[in-house]
């Protein structure tokens, strides 16, 4: 294998399981412990394999070619034999014949191929040489947008001459508003004139490899990591995100939110086709005004996607380069698809099918690698889960009934049958919650407050919408773009009255001119500096039009009835109850993508426990146990790195067991203060202590703030906490590093830092504590999930139902048990980050003593973990541990 250094002996045996997974088409779970260049074993592994199968194909075709060509010469002799009667009862010579005619097709597919791979070749080839035609297409470009400008100049000098005539009934805008004529399936068997400049776009797939992680970071630095490594010269690369990330419209990126970038965006095509069609009936009918989107030019976004397969770049390169070549980033790097040999994407992308099927990636035989992989259960349900509030659905309803109303006159009776549909969907689901549609939903109480499950079924039946075909009205909002034009109609007319009003017009003009006073207020900077909170719910509420939320809960709605539950949960009002959608079989979307592929891979720095991913995605999803295969590696620390410690008792011997009833109890808090300050004034650096919950952080950090027992450990260390927004993290951790260098270089009595955190917030997944910033972690009790909430208790009883049980426990019992497993592995996880690293960590609760439990660590910190019974002897093996490393370094 190619590797930029000397590999480690485990990225060798990575990279040889890896290689062996993809020849054999198996489905393989990977474990490699972070800090131990999993991305870069990944890249070898997988592109070696890739660049021996292309070789293997390109050997195997000049075989059958050179066959082709010498059976031409003349008759092979098994034709010229006298025909005897086969057994079939043909002649030999027909079989023989039949036979051949199968191969020479394949020779003349193969030749095809080969001409368009060559065609391929020299065109990426030529751009490799060209770089004078990048300038002739920049001069062209700036021609261009300077006779687009003088054009511009000249048409606004002609408008204002002609300011009367644009008071005819409805202006140019208000139509872009109406929803154009709408045939269902059934009627539109003649395809539009849409799909004739696609086919020239249609290329055939090559064999490559997808790889997705989970946040668009962690995918430029694999990017960065395959642009260092051997592969970095000549592998085709592309990176796809969506359009939030690689828009470089700016009308329409100032949008904001993610749905309402989708819709402006289709509607914008939309218009480009149309204006085609449009200029050959131009006698027909005045020709409304379009926005297309400058940006989205093909000629343009070929030289684009050339660019990108030429040369690999990431996300920001890839915006960047857009800007520059005036083309679209998003549509050039899907055109590169079907030649990329790597195309590195988010995980939403390749597990939601609507948006696969619409990004172009064909799954056919490719290979599948998907990374931090440890949560992909999650976040596929999450994927296919939605929720919608009671707010949402009376404003829609609204929306909807006023858009009908103004536009009635103008609407075909298709859309108005569909648009009544989707209003009565709106009643039934408002009436489900309790309330009425006609009435403000903030001052509708609900009478019986609580949590119900319902099976799919019994949801569809109870709010009387089984007769209705959802995906039918799926594929309509789909089609019609109702969200977008909805957005708009809103935009225009909604005052922060968006609630139920008469429609009249004067109302109307009311409701807008309160709109346009908002809007001033918004942009005097005189104005009140803190808006008053209605609007800012308002703007809450126009961030994007509820009915596109909505569209996602119906869509949720079309799963099988056994794979999911819908959820009602009534709270105080109307307005805060919610409906949502729980999916409870992620197998069921998973098994297409283990279906199709030729292989999966599935990689994570801790996925044990491994069983999860067995029993509930593999084994639902259809795949043949003998297909998949683990492999799971150690850590390149040496073992004198790591100290993990399971303690039973503290130090006044109090059994540590930190359950829902005995970790309230004063005593527990005091031993746990006791235990931290001890090891404070052994453990250089930063110490990071992960609780189950922001409440019990609160609720223990509130007991020691009484006893004094805070003020002794701050003597000690900085205390931090996590925040519990998101956007204060980075300032926290920067403030915990800073603080932790200045006491390692100034000395005295501080010697850290300690940060409080908590088991799957933010500083659990992702971060990196390594050298001195984790220096020791301590898990404080087990954090199992709270079995309490009524989805986990759905998913559980589900999972009794549908699963065997394994080694005499309940499925749900596994589940709870993994769950928080998991959790532990991937905070304890944190720590060690590289090959010189070292800390130790600490599991406070006599319960990881039990093997159930303490088999489920991760290998490479189970080998090492010594169980302590009483607190003196822990102690003094962490003091000997963290004494011979300070005096080492």
């Amino acid at each position: 294998f190619p590797f930029p250094y000397t590999p480690y002996r485990i990225q060798e045996q990575f990279m040889e399981a890896l290689y062996g997974a993809l020849e054999a088409g198996r489905v393989g779970i990977f474990e490699s412990p972070t800090g131990t260049g999993k991305s870069l074993s990944l890249i070898c592994g997988a592109l070696s394999w890739l660049r021996d199968w292309e070789e293997k194909r390109r050997q195997e075709e000049a075989r059958l070619l050179a066959l082709g060509a010498s059976e031409q010469d003349g008759l092979t002799p098994q034709q010229a034999r006298p025909g005897s009667a086969d057994t079939a009862g043909e002649p030999d010579w027909v079989t023989a014949f039949v036979q051949k005619k199968e191969e020479r097709d394949m020779v003349d597919r193969l030749k095809e191929e080969q001409i368009r791979r060559k065609k391929r070749e020299d065109r990426l080839e030529k751009m490799w040489h060209n770089v004078q035609l990048k300038y002739v297409a920049k001069r062209k470009r700036c021609e261009e947008d300077e006779a687009k400008r003088l054009l511009q100049l000249s048409k606004e000098a002609l408008s204002q001459g002609a300011g009367e005539g644009v008071l005819d009934q409805l202006d140019h805008n208000e139509e872009e508003l109406i929803l154009a004529e709408y045939e269902s399936d059934d009627e539109k068997k003649v395809v539009s004139g849409l799909e004739d400049d696609d086919d020239d776009l249609e290329e055939e797939h090559v064999t490559k490899i997808y790889y997705c992680s989970r946040t668009h970071s962690q995918l430029s630095q694999f990017v960065h990591e395959v642009q260092k490594s051997p592969f970095g010269k000549d592998t085709r690369l592309v990176s796809l995100g969506s359009r939030q990330n690689l828009c470089v419209n700016e009308e329409v990126r100032r949008l904001g939110a993610l749905q309402l970038i989708n819709d402006r965006c289709m509607e914008m095509q939309k218009n480009k086709h149309e204006k085609k069609s449009d200029e050959e009936n131009e006698g027909k009918k005045r020709r409304v005004s379009r926005t297309v989107c400058p940006f989205y030019s093909y000629e343009q976004m070929q030289f684009l996607r050339d660019e990108v397969l030429v040369e690999m770049k990431d996300i920001e390169q890839l915006v960047s380069l857009g800007r520059e070549t005036k083309a679209c980033p998003y549509y050039g790097s899907r055109f590169a698809i079907p030649a990329a040999q790597l195309v590195v994407l988010p995980y939403q992308m390749l597990l939601h099918e609507p948006t696969r099927n619409a990004a172009g990636i064909k799954l056919k035989d490719q290979v599948v690698i998907i990374d931090e992989a440890h949560n992909l259960i999650d976040t596929i349900t999450c994927i296919h889960s939605a929720e919608v509030s009671g707010s949402q659905l009376c404003c829609a309803h609204s929306q909807l009934s006023q858009y009908m109303e103004r536009y009635r006159k103008r609407l075909k009776a298709k859309n108005l049958m569909y648009m009544k549909q989707i209003l009565y969907l709106l009643e039934r689901f408002v009436a489900m919650l309790g309330g009425n549609v006609n009435q403000n939903p903030g001052c509708q109480a609900v009478s019986q407050t609580g949590t119900v499950l319902k099976s799919i079924n019994d949801f569809l039946f109870q709010s009387q919408i089984d007769n209705i075909n959802l995906f039918k009205v799926q594929r309509y909002c789909e089609k019609s773009l109702i969200s977008r034009k909805l957005f708009g109609f809103v935009e225009r007319y909604g005052g922060p009255a968006s609630a139920v009003k008469t429609n009249k017009e004067n109302q109307k003009l009311a409701g807008l001119q309160n709109f346009l006073v908002t809007l001033q207020q918004g942009s005097d900077k005189e104005g009140t500096p803190q808006s008053p909170p209605v609007e800012a719910e308002h703007d809450h509420l126009r961030s994007a039009s509820p009915l596109m939320q909505i569209e996602g809960f119906l869509s949720a709605l079309t799963n099988a009835n056994q794979d999911g539950r819908v959820i009602l949960n009534r709270q105080g009002t109307v307005g805060q109850s919610s409906l949502k959608f729980l999916l409870l079989n992620p197998a069921v979307h998973f098994a297409k993508v283990v279906e199709e592929c030729r292989a999966v891979i599935i990689a994570g720095g801790t996925m044990q426990p491994v069983a999860d991913f067995r029993e509930q995605l593999l084994c639902c999803a259809g795949v043949d146990p003998a297909r998949v295969v683990e492999f799971s590696c150690g850590h390149v620390i040496p073992p004198e790195n790591i100290l993990p410690i399971i303690l039973c008792s503290g130090p006044s011997n109090q059994q540590l067991e930190f359950t829902y009833q005995t970790r309230d109890l004063p005593q527990m808090m005091d031993e746990t203060g006791r235990i931290l300050c001890n090891l404070c004034n052994v453990i250089p650096g930063g110490v990071v202590c992960f609780f189950p919950s922001y409440e019990y952080e609160k609720q223990v950090y509130g007991h020691w703030e009484k006893t004094g027992l805070l003020s002794r450990l701050a003597a000690k260390k900085k205390i931090f906490q996590e925040p519990k927004k998101a956007n204060q993290v980075e300032q926290v951790l920067v403030e915990y590093a800073k603080c932790i260098k200045r006491c390692s270089q100034t000395g005295g009595q501080m010697t850290g830092a300690l940060l409080l955190s908590v088991v799957g917030g933010k500083m659990s997944e992702g971060i990196n504590f390594s050298d001195d910033l984790g220096r020791c972690v301590i898990m404080v009790g087990m954090p199992y999930p709270n079995i309490k909430s009524p989805e986990l208790q759905e998913k559980m009883t589900w999972l009794d139902k549908t699963m065997p049980r394994v080694a005499g426990q309940a499925p749900s019992r596994v589940l709870i048990e993994n769950l928080c497993m998991k959790a532990v592995n991937q905070s304890i996880g944190r720590a060690i980050r590289h090959q010189k690293d070292f800390a130790s960590i600490l599991l406070l609760d006599h319960r990881y003593a039990r093997p159930a439990t303490f088999n489920k660590l991760p290998q490479w910190i189970r080998e090492r973990t010594q169980v302590k019974p009483a607190f003196g002897s822990a102690f003094a093996e962490l003091r000997k541990f963290h004494r011979g490393k300070l005096d080492a370094l």
